[in-house]
């Protein structure tokens, strides 16, 4: 695709022209931290942010969600018969500002999730609708972040734009054609020269010494290491220490398990399913007939996030199940990590270097 310079004095006319013609969500600054919002002014908008409180899933992964509605039907003195109609929401087409290449790669993990083996076409039907806007981090969000040990501090194929602060400007790198045409019928910009390239190659290559590497291993190393960590002493000490709240899960960019209840009307007649979040942390989350849980204690459940976090994913989908963005330490309220988790447990497996 193409790069591009757009003036920092121009941005909030490039948000205002999106706003006629899109939802337009960014991060913006509240009491609490900053977080994924409508965009009602272009001064709300916070390009140069640490992190949010939240990923930008729920725009992809709605935390309540009609997958169909039933009904029972009689027709002409007949038996009932039970109807079932697909129910898609009516989603606006939706620009997102600002997406740390963190988060995009949780969006690349949910995009392949959801488009291979059954298709998931709410989930399908609402991405199509969706454009992603990255920026280009350029400093560690804060000590929590280890995101240079995972491997998504570059931004990974599937933005529409990609942003890079440049002091007085952007630069603009297009992914998709529909990206391209998103910026060039709506912002004026000029097209990058040979000396504006060199430039950004100078500003993607001074960030790498900021930021640091938490891990005593590589990432690649993680699936051997939890395998053979599996019946480490370690996850009954953490176990004693989680509080199976859920923070972690709730706050993660790659998280995507979810519950499916019905819920009838007043009638009985009929009603809609629904899919909501759920947690693997959670008791009642490995609870199955005859009140037996697979996962009850929560040492093994634990052990089951980080599992699937390091390896299951990967195993499966052939990309990582942890993006680095520290969200889940920041939440975890007794300071478990996952930095802190696998250090441990390849102290403790005492692993040769290179192993």
């Amino acid at each position: 695709m193409s790069l591009y310079i757009l003036s920092k004095e121009r941005l909030p006319q490039f948000v205002k022209a999106l706003q006629g013609k899109f939802r337009v969500v960014g991060p913006v600054e509240t009491e609490t931290g900053y977080a994924f919002d409508d965009i009602t002014d272009p001064a709300q908008l916070q390009m140069d942010y640490t992190t949010t409180i939240l990923p930008p899933k729920k725009y992809f992964l709605p935390q309540r969600e009609v997958l169909f509605s039933y009904h029972n039907e009689k027709e002409n003195g007949g038996p009932q018969r039970l109807e079932m109609r697909p129910v898609y929401q009516d989603v606006q087409p939706t620009v997102i500002f600002g997406v740390h290449t963190c988060d995009m790669s949780g969006i690349m993990l949910y995009d392949k999730v959801f488009s291979e083996g059954f298709r998931d076409e709410h989930y399908m039907e609402r991405r199509e609708q969706i454009y992603i806007i990255g920026i280009e981090c350029l400093h560690p969000c804060d000590e929590a972040s280890f995101c240079k040990d995972m491997g998504t501090l570059t931004a990974p194929p599937i933005y529409d734009l990609h942003m890079t602060d440049a002091g007085d400007h952007y630069f603009v790198d297009t992914g998709t054609e529909k990206g391209e045409r998103l910026l060039l019928d709506n912002a004026y910009v000029k097209m990058a020269e040979k000396e504006d390239i060199q430039r950004l190659g100078q500003v993607l290559s001074s960030k790498w010494p900021r930021f640091r590497m938490r891990l005593k291993m590589s990432r690649d190393q993680t699936p051997s290491l939890l395998t053979l960590g599996y019946q480490a002493k370690l996850w009954q000490q953490l176990g004693e220490r989680c509080l199976a709240c859920a923070s972690c899960t709730n706050v993660c960019p790659t998280c995507f398990c979810f519950d499916v209840r019905d819920e009838n009307d007043i009638t009985m007649q009929g009603g809609e399913r629904v899919r909501v979040w759920d947690s693997c942390q959670l008791y009642e989350f490995a609870l199955v007939a005859g009140e037996h849980n697979f996962r009850e204690s929560k040492a093994s459940r634990v052990r089951h996030r980080l599992m699937r976090k390091g390896k299951y994913i990967k195993q499966v989908h052939g990309l990582s199940g942890c993006t680095g963005c520290g969200r889940c330490e920041r939440a975890c309220l007794v300071n478990i990590t996952i930095p802190g988790t696998l250090n441990a447990l390849h102290e403790e497996m005492q692993l040769e270097p290179g192993i």
